[in-house]
């Protein structure tokens, strides 16, 4: 026989478990694979009054703009860093670099404006994102 605790949301198996919660009931082998074995896709376990487990939909997830906003921004920032360590290696070695003097200002402006993005009055609206210089696109990793 098999049983389910509410309080675990686990299974037991009389004769193989040593002891069981207080709450445990015992379920049926349909209810166990349907409900615990292999529940259905968009579905999360509820229980009735007697503690048996059910499925019922899933709550909507809400997205947290500013999580997504941040998360943007993050993947922005590691997006085009690689510019400014690439010039930071060519000056360091003293070989010439791929950017001029204004780009790299344009850049550094840009990741400035990218790590101040969340403090902005305007944030998390998307259509106030910083707006990177037009010549990154032609850049080449």
């Amino acid at each position: 026989m098999r049983y389910y605790s509410k309080s675990t949301g686990s299974t037991y198996i009389a004769g193989l478990h040593g002891s069981m919660p207080a709450d445990a009931v015992e379920i049926s082998e349909d209810l166990y694979f349907s409900v615990i074995g292999n529940p259905a896709r968009g579905k999360i376990r509820a229980h009735d009054e007697q503690g048996l487990p059910y499925l019922v939909d899933a709550p909507e997830v809400v997205p947290d703009p500013a999580a997504l906003e941040r998360e943007w921004r993050d993947d922005e920032l590691s997006s085009v860093i690689w510019l400014r360590e690439r010039h930071r290696d060519q000056l360091e070695i003293g070989a010439a670099t791929t950017l001029t003097s204004d780009q790299v200002n344009e850049l550094l402006v840009y990741l400035q404006a990218l790590r101040d993005w969340p403090q902005s009055l305007s944030f998390p609206q998307a259509e106030h994102r910083p707006v990177p210089p037009a010549w990154i696109t032609e850049q080449v990793q």
